[in-house]
């Protein structure tokens, strides 16, 4: 797969990391597979289309009506809205500057169109919507108010993280949060939603965790990301770095991060919350994708086996990191390019298993041993099993397959995703008390 980047198209400036979170981070220019003149204002194609909204109190989902009836809130947004942003002469989007409103919704449409593309790219065909029956588009909905963003049926909402000190940082400048969401969507679409009789907790952690994994994935098509991640690390995976921190919020300050220690015994009694069940699979597919990057050092002759396997215990033995980092600085001054091609083969490796991973999973029943054998399987038919033994250490490490996951021990709360407006569909409206005439009109007067 290379670099999407160089198929041409449509310009657009994304940041491969947000600049509240860094103040070297810099907007890179990327391709959309479209031709220049085809993404119309706002932006807008056939697949999605931007909106800033003027006037809209609350998300998406079911809200108060202005009697206290409650009612199902869903796309279209039928209400004033800003001028839509619009490309420059020749049909690009990435003249806009950055630092305003118009700049950041083009930045939400490029990250999940370049998402999009980079996944559609390992699947190898066009990933509909999983609301195509209701909604032919993706209504995005910048609303800077919503402290989160989520998608669900027929949108994506689009707030920021507000710090007690008053401060916020946009969510529509952050290229992970965005991919996240739209990798909730590429899963919704793949696999669907369990009913109630059919759901386990793991399906719900796998949301999660194959959302943080479609944004690592995508983000590795960043150019100057691969630069400073290899320029940083000398190429040890290991260590702190921009590629396993999801949704950063400041220099110090990220969500969650992907180089993680969880096991499945944290859970076996009972779990929480589904990002803190997402952990240990999210964990197992990082390792595997750094242990393929390894095996392919050790086969390019960078790295010997020895610090390969040194890194493998690094974990429970954090007295080797000084070693195994001066291996790869050693090598790193001299082996660049090697390096980097070795990090480009792992990625788009991981990403092509993966895509055949979910293709064949099932929402009903489910549970993280799926993808573990899914994924040996799909590793079997890309590489005749050249990664085997990495796969299944890693789940093992995790222990995946001999511990599951216990039941849900608290009720959902606000943080919750799966539980929430993103798993809402037309039909729970039926199920809605009905509201009276007066609180209709009073509705559609913005009450």
């Amino acid at each position: 797969m290379r670099w999407i980047q160089n198929i041409g198209g449509t310009r657009f400036a994304l940041f491969p990391t947000p600049p509240y979170a860094d103040i070297e981070s810099r907007p890179e220019t990327v391709f959309i597979a479209a031709p220049p003149g085809s993404i119309g204002p706002g932006p807008s194609d056939g697949r999605l289309y931007v909106i800033n909204p003027i006037g809209k109190r609350r998300p998406y989902g079911v809200n108060p009506g202005p009697l206290g009836t409650p009612h199902l809130d869903l796309p279209p947004w039928r209400g004033a809205m800003l001028r839509p942003v619009q490309p420059d002469a020749d049909g690009h989007f990435d003249h806009l500057p950055p630092g305003t409103p118009e700049f950041e919704e083009a930045h939400v449409f490029g990250s999940i169109r370049f998402a999009l593309q980079v996944w559609e790219g390992y699947f190898g065909r066009a990933i509909e919507w999983h609301f195509a029956r209701d909604f032919d588009r993706l209504e995005v909905v910048m609303l800077p108010s919503f402290d989160n963003a989520h998608a669900g049926w027929g949108f994506m909402e689009v707030g920021a993280y507000h710090f007690a000190d008053g401060t916020a940082a946009p969510f529509g400048l952050n290229y992970d949060v965005i991919s996240h969401e739209t990798g909730h969507l590429i899963i919704y679409s793949t696999i669907g939603v369990p009913s109630t009789a059919t759901e386990r907790g793991e399906y719900f952690g796998f949301q999660e965790s194959a959302a943080d994994t479609a944004a690592m994935i995508s983000g590795l098509h960043f150019r100057s990301l691969v630069a400073r991640l290899l320029e940083d690390t000398r190429g040890n995976l290991y260590t702190y770095n921009e590629l396993d921190r999801f949704a950063e919020l400041s220099a110090t300050e990220q969500i969650r991060v992907a180089s993680n220690s969880a096991r499945m015994s944290e859970f076996a009694v009972g779990w929480s919350d589904e990002h803190e069940l997402s952990q240990p699979l999210t964990g197992a597919v990082f390792d595997i994708l750094v242990d393929v990057f390894q095996e392919n050092l050790v086969e390019r002759g960078i790295i010997g086996r020895a610090v390969a396997d040194l890194s493998d215990e690094v974990r429970g033995r954090p007295e080797y990191s000084a070693a195994i980092q001066q291996a790869f600085d050693a090598v790193y001054p001299e082996c660049r390019e090697d390096i980097h091609a070795a990090l480009i083969d792992a990625r788009d490796y991981l990403g092509l298993a993966l895509a055949e991973t979910w293709k064949n999973l099932s929402a009903d029943f489910f549970g993280y041993d799926e993808v573990a054998d899914l994924l040996l399987a799909a590793d079997r038919a890309l590489s005749g099993g050249r990664y085997r033994d990495e796969i299944a250490e890693s789940f093992a490490w995790r222990e995946i397959g001999s511990i599951g996951a216990g039941p849900r021990i608290a009720a959902p709360d606000k943080a919750s995703h799966a539980f929430s407006a993103r798993t809402i569909t037309p039909a729970i409206g039926r199920r809605l008390p009905k509201m009276t005439y007066h609180e209709r009109v009073l509705l559609s007067q913005g009450a």
